[in-house]
C-alpha cells in the first residue's frame, strides 16, 4: 500500500504546478490569505455590533451561519483544511508572542482532543440555545471571543496550542480533512533520513543563525505523516525545507481511513463518532418534528425551561446515544469471538464514522448555502451603506436574497446522493477493518454487521430529517 501511495504522489503534486506552487511557496502566501479572511471577519464583527439586527440583512449572521459553513465543507471535500491555512484568528500571533514572549508548553495532561471536543459540542449547544443564527450582535461577540482566546493562548504557550488543543472549528476541520484528497508528504524518504537540520520542524536559519522561515509549529515531521489529522495545511514545512522535498500530494479521497493510519486514541475515536451524531442532532433541531418532540418532553417533565430541554436532547443525542451504540457494537463484537478488548474494538471501527459524518454535515450545510446563495451580497452592501457610510458595493439589492435558488427537489436529491456516497465509503471502511481483523469472510461479516447497522440507521435518519421542512436560517425567505 505504501508503494502505491508513493507512485500516486509522484504523479500528482500540487507543488509542481507552475504559478500555483510559486504562490503557495511564497513566504507571505499564508499571511495574504489570512489578511483577506481577517478583513471579512472585521466586516462581520463591525456589522454584527453596529449594523442591522435583522439576521438576514447582516453579514455577521449570513456570513458565519450560511456561507462560511457551506463553503467550509466544500473546501474539505475538494482540498482539505483550507480554513486553518488562512485562519484569521491567529494572524495577530506575532504581536501576541512579542508581548508574552512564551516559553511554556501546553500542559501535558491536556495534550489531547478532550477539551476541543467539549468546545465543539459547547458551541453547537450555544448556537441553538442562544439562537446565534438570529443574533448578529451575539455572533459578533463569538468572533471577539475567538480572537481573544487565540491571542491569549498564543501569548502564553508555544507551538500553536490554541489550534491543536482548543479550537472547535479547527477540530472539526482536522477531523474531516482526513477524507480530503490532498496530503502533505515527502517526495523522497531517503532525503529526509539524510537531512541534518530537520528544518521542516525546526525552521530554516541563515548563516548567522537567524530564523528566516519557521517550521511546523505543530511538530509534524513530514516523512512520518500518515494522516491529515492536526495538519493546518500552512505549508511552513515546504517553505522551510532546504531540499525542496515536501509535496502536496493528491490522493484518493478517504485514503488514510482505508489504510487505518490514525493513532489508536480514545479521544480521536470518540471525536469521530460523536461529531457524526452531532451533525444529525444539529440538523434535526431545525425541523418541525424537533419542536413537537421538545414540547412533549417539556410537558411530560412539567417544565418550560428551554435550557433543560436542549440539554437533555443534546446530551442524549450527541453523547449518551453514540457512546451507548459504539460500546454496544464493540461488546457484540467481543461476545461473537473478537479477541480485542471493547475499547480496542471501538477504536478499530470508530474512524468509519468520518465519511458518513462528513456526508451529514455536507448535506445540511449545502442546503442552507444553496437555498440562499446570494444573500451575502445585499448584506455586505447594507454594511457599506449603513455602517461604513458609503455605498462601496452599491445600494442593497434585497431581491438577490431570493434569486438563483435551485429547485428544492434538486437540492434534496443532491443531499440523498451525498448521504449515499458517505454511507458507501463508511461501509467500505468497516469492511476493510473487519477483513484486517480476520481472514475468514463469514467472521468478518459478523464483526462488521453491528457497525454497518448503526451507520445505516444514522444515514436513514439523516435522509428523513432532510426531507422534512427545514428552517431557512439566514435567508430572507426564512
Amino acid at each position: 500500500m505504501q508503494s502505491s501511495i508513493r507512485r500516486f504522489r509522484h504523479q500528482w503534486d500540487i507543488l509542481r504546478i507552475p504559478l500555483v506552487s510559486d504562490f503557495l511557496l511564497w513566504k507571505h502566501s499564508r499571511t495574504a490569505f489570512q489578511i483577506v479572511l481577517f478583513a471579512l471577519a472585521a466586516i462581520m464583527l463591525l456589522d454584527g455590533l453596529l449594523g442591522s439586527q435583522l439576521a438576514a440583512r447582516n453579514s455577521a449572521t449570513v456570513g458565519a451561519w450560511v456561507h462560511y459553513r457551506g463553503l467550509i465543507v466544500v473546501a474539505l471535500l475538494l482540498a482539505g483544511n483550507l480554513f486553518c491555512a488562512g485562519c484569521p484568528f491567529i494572524l495577530p500571533r506575532k504581536l501576541a508572542r512579542w508581548i508574552g514572549r512564551p516559553t511554556r508548553r501546553w500542559p501535558k495532561a491536556l495534550r489531547n482532543k478532550w477539551l476541543a471536543i467539549g468546545m465543539l459540542l459547547g458551541i453547537l449547544f450555544v448556537y441553538e440555545w442562544l439562537d446565534l443564527w438570529a443574533s448578529p450582535w451575539l455572533t459578533a461577540w463569538v468572533i471577539v471571543a475567538y480572537f481573544g482566546a487565540a491571542f491569549v493562548l498564543e501569548m502564553l504557550f508555544t507551538r500553536d496550542s490554541f489550534c491543536l488543543y482548543v479550537c472547535p472549528l479547527g477540530t472539526f476541520n482536522f477531523l474531516y480533512s482526513t477524507a480530503s484528497p490532498l496530503q502533505i508528504t515527502s517526495r523522497n524518504l531517503q532525503t529526509c533520513r539524510d537531512c541534518v537540520g530537520k528544518d521542516c520542524i525546526n525552521g530554516r536559519h541563515d548563516s548567522a543563525g537567524n530564523l528566516v522561515q519557521q517550521g511546523c509549529q505543530l511538530e509534524l515531521y513530514v516523512p512520518t505523516l500518515q494522516s491529515n489529522l492536526n495538519c493546518t495545511l500552512c505549508l511552513d514545512c515546504a517553505k522551510a525545507c532546504p531540499h525542496d522535498n515536501v509535496a502536496l500530494a493528491v490522493r484518493p479521497p478517504g485514503d488514510e481511513l482505508f489504510r487505518r493510519t490514525w493513532p489508536r486514541r480514545l479521544d480521536l475515536g470518540l471525536l469521530a463518532i460523536v461529531t457524526a451524531f452531532a451533525g444529525l442532532v444539529n440538523a434535526f433541531a431545525m425541523t418541525p418534528p424537533f419542536y413537537t418532540a421538545a414540547a412533549r418532553l417539556a410537558q411530560s417533565l412539567g417544565t418550560a425551561q428551554e435550557t433543560l430541554i436542549l440539554t437533555l436532547v443534546f446530551g442524549t443525542g450527541i453523547v449518551v446515544l453514540p457512546l451507548g451504540l459504539g460500546l454496544g457494537a464493540a461488546w457484540i463484537n467481543r461476545q461473537s469471538g473478537a479477541r480485542q478488548t471493547v475499547r480496542g474494538l471501538l477504536l478499530r471501527y470508530a474512524y468509519a464514522f468520518v465519511p458518513v459524518g462528513l456526508a451529514v454535515w455536507t448535506a445540511h450545510y449545502l442546503f442552507h448555502l444553496l437555498i440562499a446563495p446570494l444573500t451575502i451580497i445585499p448584506a455586505l452592501q447594507n454594511f457599506w451603506v449603513n455602517v461604513a457610510g458609503f455605498p462601496l458595493l452599491g445600494m442593497p439589492e434585497w431581491r438577490l436574497g431570493a434569486a438563483w435558488i435551485p429547485p428544492l427537489d434538486a437540492i434534496q436529491t443532491l443531499q440523498m446522493v451525498i448521504l449515499a456516497v458517505g454511507l458507501g465509503m463508511s461501509g467500505a471502511v468497516v469492511w476493510r477493518a473487519a477483513c484486517a481483523a480476520t481472514p475468514i469472510r463469514a467472521r468478518a461479516l459478523q464483526q462488521a454487521l453491528p457497525w454497518l447497522l448503526i451507520l445505516s440507521v444514522l444515514t436513514i435518519l439523516a435522509a428523513w430529517i432532510f426531507l422534512q421542512p427545514m428552517e431557512m436560517r439566514g435567508s430572507l425567505l426564512g
